[in-house]
């Protein structure tokens, strides 16, 4: 981890659509892979309803995608002229987007992770180079393919005491451990998505405000107990999820519970799995940092804040941004690999030595780098 730039700033527009389904962050850095030099306006713009369940109905599946793609990409178009119009930034000052896509399956142990979005398409729409596809060849090499935020994490926290730990709380939840220069990572266990989809089902909001009903409920510990007996809790890390890992068995564990009860006991889940993730960690952290809409709902933080023995803050506390941090890795990854950078590690993703990654397409063809 001792790479020396002298590359030059670069100024990339990051775009993150995650596994919550809930729509498209989009953000500004100035960077040289290494050095965060500026970060600049962000935005999120929400995906339409009948896009998002659309993506719902695909999620799993490797085949027939053409048109959820489609779909997907004109989504980013139109994010990228929102972004542009609302922040009177020109396309001619960007050097380079940063296109995650929509995960759609991630199954590192099938050698298999598909992310749509045409990023060729975008490409060609702002003639501009965009750099997509950041995790086929990490999972290609024998790697899980994420999480790709501990980079980054580093980067951002290089002035912070460490050790320290960052956890991000999506659809799914992951974390960095950061020790001056030395970086573990992997996913947790759920983040928001079994409690968004709990609540949906229940009372057709999107998610549980503020954690509002899990406060009002309470935890059933048989089947907490059930659904803490997964055995990818026991797994070592690095080690990684699909959005709908825990699906099935979370149905099954809170069938009969009510709304209330089966929040609370959710909630409970997410935190408990970060808990039992943190046993994993070479020394305990001074703090938690959390970013991702989990940092959002108060019964979940004051949950976490039980189980860890040190202090849980959201991110906002040290100056970040919550919503657009994965917007700005994206951001930060692009320029990486436009520099032929490590995006992953042995201990981030279990990739056998530091790994490049990321495919860059202009207006012409694309190049893996």
């Amino acid at each position: 981890m001792n790479e020396k730039s002298t590359h030059p700033s670069l100024s990339a527009l990051g775009m993150m659509s995650g596994t919550s389904l809930d729509g498209i962050d989009i953000a500004q850095i100035t960077t040289d892979g290494e050095r965060i030099l500026d970060l600049g306006p962000t935005l999120t713009i929400p995906y339409a309803e009948t896009l998002r369940e659309h993506l719902m109905s695909i999620l799993g599946q490797s085949d027939n995608l053409v048109v959820a793609e489609n779909l997907v990409t004109n989504a980013h178009i139109c994010a990228v002229k929102t972004f542009l119009k609302a922040t009177g930034l020109s396309i001619k000052n960007i050097n380079v987007i940063g296109l995650h896509g929509q995960t759609i399956m991630h199954a590192p142990k099938l050698h298999r992770t598909i992310q749509i979005g045409d990023a060729q398409r975008l490409a060609s729409e702002f003639n501009i180079n965009v750099v997509a596809d950041f995790r086929s060849n990490d999972v290609a090499n024998g790697g899980e393919g994420a999480p790709l935020a501990p980079v980054f994490h580093r980067s951002l926290a290089k002035n912070l005491r460490h050790p320290i730990s960052i956890v991000n709380i999506g659809g799914v939840a992951n974390l960095s451990w950061i020790n001056q220069k030395l970086l573990m990572a992997f996913d947790t266990g759920p983040g928001n998505a079994l409690l968004d989809d709990w609540v949906f089902e229940k009372t057709g909001e999107k998610m549980d405000h503020n954690g509002e009903l899990a406060r009002s409920g309470t935890v059933s510990k048989t089947a907490l107990q059930k659904l803490m007996d997964d055995p990818f809790f026991k797994l070592p890390a690095p080690k990684s999820l699909d959005r709908n890992y825990f699906r099935e068995a979370s149905i099954a564990a809170i069938a009969e519970l009510n709304v209330e009860d089966g929040a609370a006991t959710l909630t409970s889940f997410t935190s408990s799995a970060i808990a039992i993730a943190s046993k994993q960690l070479p020394q305990q952290p001074h703090e938690w940092l959390v970013s991702g809409g989990g940092r959002k709902n108060r019964t979940l933080m004051d949950c976490l804040q039980k189980m860890l023995a040190v202090p849980v803050r959201p991110v906002e506390s040290v100056g970040w941004s919550g919503d657009a941090l994965e917007a700005q890795l994206m951001g930060f990854l692009a320029v990486r690999s436009l520099n032929g950078f490590p995006l992953s590690y042995p201990l981030t993703t279990g990739v056998p030595h530091p790994m490049s990654g990321g495919v860059l397409f202009s207006s012409s063809n694309p190049i893996r780098r």
